[in-house]
């Protein structure tokens, strides 16, 4: 059989339309790679710009809100200060309630001797001008439930110019006729006053003086040094 020799107008060419489509998809990827690189580097100008100036406005509603937090802050602080102060002042209320608590229940318990009006305690402290403020505590516990009405008077003995020396009511007070201080009670209760001692004078002892009402007195003397140990310490 003899070979044929194709007829050239009918040599079969082989299609190109992969190569084509490859190109195409390579030349999009370009494309949208430099618009990617693009985009990004736009967006870090943008993020790297300086912030525009504030306006006048903004300028004063911020000063406002820096002015309104300060003075919030100030507010606050003082309120804390206060709380702190009130808190304080309470705690120590709540101490001597517990002190007198504690005393009345020796007063009246089962254990506490019996005794009609007295004075228990005196102490005496010095004043920033110079007086003396006294604190006297009366009791009675004989007559349970009973209100115990009446008056008390203070009386100092010391030393003046080497001389012993007596000072009355009136004359602590500086009022020759000043009345005696009044009192009421049931078991127990503290009196406070104040008292001016003369220039020299020299205290060694005060002397208190309690006068029911319906009758009865008792009288009281105290070392100078006991009444103020507890304030001087």
């Amino acid at each position: 059989m003899s070979s044929q020799t194709p007829d050239p107008r009918f040599v079969i060419v082989p299609a190109r339309r992969h190569g084509w489509l490859w190109a195409g998809l390579i030349a999009a990827f370009w494309l949208a790679s430099l618009a990617a690189l693009w985009w990004f580097a736009g967006a870090g100008k943008a993020g790297s710009a300086a912030p525009t100036a504030a306006s006048p406005a903004q300028t004063a509603q911020a000063q406002q809100q820096l002015a309104t937090l300060q003075m919030s802050d100030r507010i606050s602080r003082q309120a804390n200060r206060e709380l702190q102060q009130t808190l304080a002042e309470r705690e120590e209320e709540i101490a001597g309630l517990r002190a007198d608590v504690a005393f009345y229940e020796r007063l009246v318990g089962a254990t506490g001797q019996r005794k009609g009006l007295n004075v228990h305690e005196i102490l005496m402290r010095r004043d920033n001008d110079g007086s003396w403020r006294y604190t006297a505590t009366l009791t009675q516990n004989i007559n349970r439930g009973a209100v115990t009405k009446g008056d008390l008077t203070l009386s100092v003995e010391g030393t003046r110019d080497g001389k012993l020396v007596r000072l009355d009511w009136g004359q602590l007070l500086q009022k020759p006729q000043a009345p005696p201080q009044r009192f009421e009670f049931r078991y127990f209760q503290r009196l406070e006053g104040s008292v001016l001692l003369p220039q020299g004078f020299v205290p060694g002892r005060v002397i208190a003086r309690v006068r029911a009402d319906g009758g009865g007195s008792a009288e009281q003397a105290f070392a100078w040094d006991a009444a103020t140990a507890e304030t001087t310490q």
